[in-house]
């Protein structure tokens, strides 16, 4: 599987997505520029997490309308498989490739923290080596990692099966509607998600439960 991560001024965890993706795929990822015009031929964008820009304006919105993502956009467009965590699923919102906003937590704080999970959805790139109801745990480290969307958005996310993880009972972090943790586009092909998988691929960093997400992209997508 090849793939490429987007670097923008102030990500800070596009190292941490290289490793895994190296790790479970035996290819060094691509680093990309966010002034670059051009993507490289790969099956897979990550967009990492961090402070894009410095999360000026709105977390995301800079890094949105940023030059790379014109590329990105119409790699999705053709199906290419795009998977944003934390900072990254606000650039993917505020791009227009995934419905619905991150807003700040609802304590106005920034939460720092592992926190339970289920996975709702495993007909995807992204989880097909997961189990449905499957209780995972990754961290969290954001600020404004609080998902909204209208109730018509919400009902059809859940009615198409778009909603990938939820915060289990009780984890909750930042206030998202409906416990919402990582949600999928139209077309299946793009992830956006707050908790961190690559945080959690090596024993020595606390935890394995993010490796099954990279070994079903690696599988999905080689």
């Amino acid at each position: 599987m090849k793939s490429a991560v987007i670097v923008f001024p102030g990500s800070n965890c596009d190292r941490d997505a290289a490793v895994a993706l190296e790790q479970m795929s035996g290819e060094k990822p691509q680093m990309v520029w966010h002034a670059e015009s051009t993507l490289p031929d790969v099956d897979l964008v990550v967009l990492p997490g961090g402070f894009a820009y410095g999360d000026y304006l709105r977390s995301g919105a800079m890094a949105g309308q940023s030059r790379v993502m014109r590329e990105v956009k119409a790699f999705a467009e053709k199906g290419g498989a795009v998977l944003g965590i934390c900072n990254g699923f606000q650039v993917l919102t505020e791009s227009g490739l995934l419905p619905g906003a991150l807003m700040r937590n609802a304590d106005l704080k920034f939460v720092c923290r592992a926190v339970g999970l289920e996975v709702e959805e495993t007909q995807s790139a992204f989880t097909r080596k997961y189990e449905k109801g499957q209780q995972v745990v990754f961290p969290v480290a954001h600020g404004d990692g609080n998902y909204f969307a209208d109730e018509a958005t919400l009902d059809r996310l859940e009615g198409e099966g778009r909603v990938v993880f939820r915060y289990a009972p009780g984890n909750n972090p930042n206030g998202s509607a409906r416990d919402i943790a990582g949600i999928l586009s139209e077309k299946r092909n793009v992830l956006g998600l707050m908790p961190h998988p690559e945080r959690v691929c090596d024993p020595l960093l606390g935890g394995t439960d993010g490796i099954a997400m990279f070994q079903s992209l690696v599988e999905s997508l080689s």
